[in-house]
């Protein structure tokens, strides 16, 4: 297959037909995924080419979609469920964290749920309540789940491929303001480990990291700050759980300043247990303390009040410069 240019949107879609071309056990599951789509598109085509039996249109019960999943995983099935909106997967919150977690421990090792759960997450895209959290600490906490994010078209592709074969359920984070930034997917590549973090700007002087939608923030933060002569590497963490370590390491030891920046709340978020793990692994490296930008501790605010919710380049960049500062 060529190198194409591809929305992440379509980087997923591609994805998912290819995996259920290469494994007929690979199942598609929920709310108007089938006839429509999906809100966003992502799984359209893939009923009319697939039938009604692997592009399954669910009634409106993630707890009952969730739960589907289960059973079809223990039967050998790998169901790919998708939750329509982040803030749409509370009811399906226990099924996630007291079975389809628990299962392979409470089964010595002799049972495999390969399920894998897309929930399009983050705001940027103007919408109500419950349309635009970021809930990944919450799953990224419990243990015997795996939380990955993709943050390009290129990763989407390799990521969901990657998620579909594991033998362990992952949520799968899709960042759903960058569904339309495009980018190239070689589906010949040889893809980097699901759990790896990258780097995907080389600096010197200051190691931004962040996932899914604040990628694209931190890319922009370090080509500001190199207007100013400021050298900034910028480390794509990927996967929420568990997390590379070694890399985000390897990147302060170089740097010796960490700004860390997720959408989610700054308050036990994801980036705290990145900053204490790092704190205890750098610590006479570190020039600074381990900086934070994220959103406030506070339920998601409406569209109008968006943009001062959400981190930004301008708040990155003040981060970056308090650190720069020590």
């Amino acid at each position: 297959m060529a190198v194409q240019k591809l929305p992440v949107a379509k980087a997923i879609n591609l994805s998912l037909r290819t995996a259920m071309e290469n494994d007929p056990k690979v199942l598609v599951m929920g709310e108007d995924v089938g006839k429509l789509g999906g809100v966003f598109r992502v799984t359209d085509g893939l009923q009319k080419d697939f039938g009604e039996d692997r592009v399954i249109d669910t009634p409106l019960a993630e707890s009952g979609i969730v739960g589907t999943a289960i059973g079809l995983a223990l039967r050998g099935y790998r169901p790919v469920v998708e939750i329509q909106f982040d803030g749409f997967v509370f009811p399906a919150y226990d099924q996630i964290v007291t079975q389809l977690a628990k299962m392979h421990a409470r089964a010595l090792g002799k049972i495999k749920l390969p399920v894998v759960i897309r929930i399009p997450y983050g705001g940027g895209i103007g919408a109500v309540e419950h349309h635009s959290e970021s809930p990944e600490a919450l799953f990224a906490h419990v243990a015997g789940l795996k939380c990955v994010s993709p943050s390009n078209a290129a990763d989407a592709y390799w990521m969901m491929q990657q998620a579909i074969e594991s033998d362990d359920p992952v949520i799968f984070f899709e960042p759903k303001r960058r569904y339309w930034d495009k980018g190239e997917v070689d589906p010949s590549a040889i893809p980097a480990p699901l759990h790896s973090a990258k780097i995907a700007r080389q600096g010197s002087g200051l190691t931004l990291a962040a996932y899914g939608p604040m990628v694209k923030v931190c890319l922009e933060a370090a080509a500001a700050a190199e207007e100013e002569g400021n050298s900034l590497e910028v480390v794509d963490v990927r996967s929420m759980s568990p997390i590379d370590f070694d890399t985000l390491q390897r990147s302060v030891e170089k740097t010796r300043r960490l700004v860390l920046v997720h959408e989610a709340p700054v308050f036990l978020g994801t980036g705290a247990e990145i900053a204490a793990r790092i704190t205890e692994r750098c610590f006479y490296h570190l020039e600074a303390p381990v900086l934070r930008v994220g959103g406030f501790h506070a339920p998601y605010p409406p569209a109008r009040l968006e943009d001062e919710y959400l981190p930004n380049l301008d708040r990155v960049l003040d981060a970056v410069d308090r650190a720069l500062a020590y």
